[in-house]
Formats: C-alpha cells, sequence, structure tokens
C-alpha cells in the first residue's frame, strides 16, 4: 500500500517571516491613520475625520462606499485613536440576541469608565425595527456607532437613525491608490510582482477600485507563477480570468448607470452613452430592461422634435426580441447612438404632464354640445352636435371651432421648440392659431 505521506515530496515553502502564512489583505493592515491609502477627503489633514479627533469628540458615523475601500479599517483605528473598546458585528449574522448582549457589555463597559465603538458591518442588511434598536443607546452614549454600507443610506437606513449620526462617503481607489497599494504589497513580500508595465496597469483596472481584490489577485498571481516568469496582459488575464464589475441590478450600481445613461442620451453624448450602454451589458443587465428605457428616452427627451425615434426604438425591441443575445444588443446600441444624436425636445413630456395636472383638478366638465354625437332623437332635441362645423367643408381644412369645454376655457399645453421636426409643427401650429383667431373674430 502507498504511502499518504511520501517521503519524497518537497515541502512546504519555507519562510523567515512572522505570520507569512496570514493573507496579505491582513499583513497589509494599516496600523495608524496615516498609512491608509486613499479616502483623503476623510482622513487626510484637512479631512472631516481628522478635524472631528482634533475635537476631542467622535459621534456616530455611517461610512458608505464600495468594497474594499477602508470602511472597517478605519473603524478599527478611530477606536484606537480614541482609546474606545472595538466592538465589530456583522448585520448579516446577527440578530435583535446579539444586539441585546452587545449593547449590556458596552453599558458595563461604560459603568468601569470604558466607551464603546460599535462597528456594525453591512448595517443596511437590519431592518427598519433592528435599526430603531440603536437609537437608545446612541442617545444614552451607551456606543458610539460606526455603520459599514455599500448601498446609499438615504434608502436603507431609518431616518431617525441618519439624523443622529453624519454619513461620510467613501470613494473607489483611484489608480494611483492600487499603484501605491501595489508597492506596498511588493515590500511587503520582499519582491517585485512578476509583471510588466502594461499587465501592470491591467491588474490595477482588474481591481476595479477595491483595495481588497488588488491584494486578492496579488496573491493569486504570486502563487501561480514560476520563478522566473513574467507576464504580460495577456498572460495576466488567462490566468486570473475577470472579476465581475462592481454591479448590483436591484441597488445602487443599476440605478447610477441608468441614470447616467439617460442623461448622456439627453446630452446628445454618443460616445458616453455608449459606454454606459456597454457597462450594463458587460455586467449582466437585462436588455429587455434597457430597450424598454431607450423607448422612454424616445417619447420624452427626443419626442416630436424625431417623430421617427418612438418606432426605431421600438423596432430594435423586437429586434432583440427576434435575434437574442449577442447579436440584438447591437441593434439596441445603434438605437443609442440614433436617439444621442437625434434633435431634442420635451415639449410633448411637458405638454402631456399639464394636461395630465388640469385633468386631475377640474373634474368632468361636458365637452362643448357641438362636438358631441347625437344617436337618439332626444340628443339631437337637446341640442348634442348642433352647430357643429364638418373640418373637412371648409375652405382650408380648419374650421377654428373651440373644443375645450366652457368651463375651462382655451389652454396651451403643446408648445413645440424650434427644433428637427417640431420646428415644422411650430410653423403650422401658428398658422392655425391666426387663422382660429381671424375665424373668431370674423
Amino acid at each position: 500500500m502507498s504511502d499518504l505521506f511520501p517521503e519524497d515530496l518537497p515541502a512546504s515553502r519555507p519562510t523567515d517571516a512572522p505570520g507569512a502564512d496570514r493573507p496579505l489583505a491582513d499583513r497589509l493592515r494599516p496600523k495608524s491613520l496615516e498609512e491608509v491609502i486613499g479616502q483623503t477627503h476623510i482622513i487626510g489633514p484637512d479631512g472631516t475625520l481628522r478635524r472631528m479627533l482634533a475635537s476631542g469628540r467622535l459621534g456616530s458615523l455611517v461610512l458608505w462606499g464600495p468594497p474594499g475601500t477602508g470602511k472597517t479599517t478605519v473603524a478599527r483605528l478611530l477606536a484606537d485613536a480614541v482609546d474606545y473598546r472595538f466592538e465589530q458585528i456583522s448585520a448579516i449574522f446577527s440578530g435583535v440576541a446579539d444586539l441585546k448582549k452587545v449593547f449590556e457589555t458596552a453599558r458595563t463597559a461604560r459603568r468601569a469608565g470604558q466607551r464603546t465603538l460599535l462597528f456594525v458591518d453591512e448595517i443596511h442588511r437590519f431592518n427598519r425595527a433592528q435599526q430603531d434598536s440603536f437609537l437608545p443607546v446612541m442617545e444614552d452614549g451607551t456606543v458610539v456607532l460606526v455603520g459599514a454600507t455599500t448601498e446609499n443610506p438615504s434608502f436603507e437606513l431609518n431616518a431617525a437613525l441618519l439624523s443622529r449620526a453624519q454619513v461620510l462617503k467613501f470613494s473607489s481607489l483611484d489608480r494611483d491608490d492600487l499603484d501605491a497599494l501595489a508597492r506596498r504589497a511588493e515590500e511587503e513580500l520582499g519582491k517585485a510582482l512578476p509583471l510588466d508595465e502594461d499587465a501592470r496597469q491591467t491588474l490595477i483596472g482588474l481591481a476595479d477600485g477595491d483595495g481588497r481584490a488588488m491584494l486578492g489577485l496579488i496573491e493569486e498571481i504570486i502563487s501561480a507563477t514560476a520563478p522566473d516568469e513574467i507576464l504580460d496582459p495577456a498572460g495576466l488575464a488567462k490566468l486570473v480570468q475577470r472579476r465581475a464589475p462592481i454591479y448590483d441590478k436591484s441597488q445602487d450600481g443599476h440605478y447610477n448607470l441608468i441614470s447616467a445613461l439617460h442623461k448622456t442620451v439627453r446630452g446628445s453624448d454618443p460616445d458616453a452613452a455608449l459606454y454606459y450602454f456597454a457597462r450594463m451589458i458587460d455586467a449582466g443587465e437585462d436588455p429587455m430592461y434597457l430597450a424598454r428605457r431607450l423607448i422612454r428616452m424616445a417619447v420624452e427627451d427626443i419626442g416630436m422634435a424625431d417623430p421617427q425615434a418612438l418606432p426605431i426604438a421600438t423596432a430594435a425591441k423586437d429586434a432583440y426580441h427576434m435575434l437574442g443575445s449577442p447579436e440584438g444588443e447591437l441593434a439596441l446600441a445603434e438605437v443609442v447612438v440614433y436617439l444621442a444624436t437625434a434633435p431634442k425636445s420635451n415639449a410633448l413630456y411637458n405638454a402631456y404632464n399639464r394636461a395630465l395636472a388640469l385633468a386631475k383638478t377640474t373634474g368632468s366638465p361636458t365637452p362643448p354640445m357641438a362636438i358631441l354625437n347625437a344617436p337618439t332623437k332626444l340628443m339631437k332635441s337637446e341640442g348634442y352636435g348642433e352647430g357643429y362645423i364638418y373640418d373637412h367643408d371648409t375652405p382650408e381644412g380648419f374650421s377654428g371651432q373651440e373644443y375645450f369645454p366652457e368651463k375651462i376655457g382655451r389652454r396651451d399645453f403643446y408648445q413645440p421648440v424650434e427644433r428637427g421636426f417640431e420646428r415644422d409643427i411650430k410653423k403650422r401650429m401658428d398658422y392655425f392659431a391666426k387663422l382660429r383667431a381671424a375665424k373668431r373674430g370674423g
């Protein structure tokens, strides 16, 4: 029988560095605020936290930002800076019973003269009632709450909790930050990364602003390359595959990018519009959702300035439905460029909203009797249809009669702009307005 532990296998890689078997992210965890990479608007010399610490007062905070930007690290260092107990829980794994235990421990510590900084990771995962449980202990000083969230606090956290905490927005690490982090990793590892310069820049792009992901990729590269191997971008991509973009189709990433796409189409920038469209497709967004939004843009931002925008957008939706992915995305991309380069007008959108607002506030006034049908003798005897002028029988094909209810009087909702097809519409409307005025004057 073969030996389970043969002696001729190579021994584990020796190391002289204490704790070298710990994850790189843990080994490089900053020991002071000065060592934190990025977030200078918060922890720099003039940053919010620096001013707060200088005042000798630390209030409750909500740290909002993408993954891997230092929220947990900063919370730990804040506790050290003010000599508070550091207590950490995760909203994913904790419930009301866990919170009660933490609060009681904090009360005991406070009676002994020790304040507690309670760090709650993923605080948005707590429901409304659980969030409310923090309010009494925040108000009486039992804990200083520091919550971390990747989601917009305005939507995910109670207004009462937000009113008692300052929100600090963490930013994704930029390329310089990530490069500095890579150099710090090289110092810790005692060797340069096995990458050429182009591959190094590719690595920074793959990290996508996430420092923790960057360090994970570095560990993967170090463990998978031969001693003298140097990777180019193609070799790096083959080794690490690719990271999924930071994008949650039901949360902020989704709404931020669709907002960016809509506004770049409205702003007539086809290149930026294609970029945001491509990002959403690449991240796995439902193309039919994008098709529906493009149809909305066609009627909201282009409208009658180019009446072909709507049928073209609708045709692209049908084309995607017929072709499927990936060929169908090209039809949607064509519409993105068409809408972005089309003349813009929100005159129809505004007219509809004005008409809707009036309809909601004027009750049910009867239309003019002249334009009501009289299918029965009784209705005819009551004046239904009396005085109606058949427009086609007039020389101009326009009678100029009043169609609004008498109770409301004439209103002008649709005000076309002199742009695209609406330029011609405006000329026709002005012509009919003059005819109407002339006929009434006569």
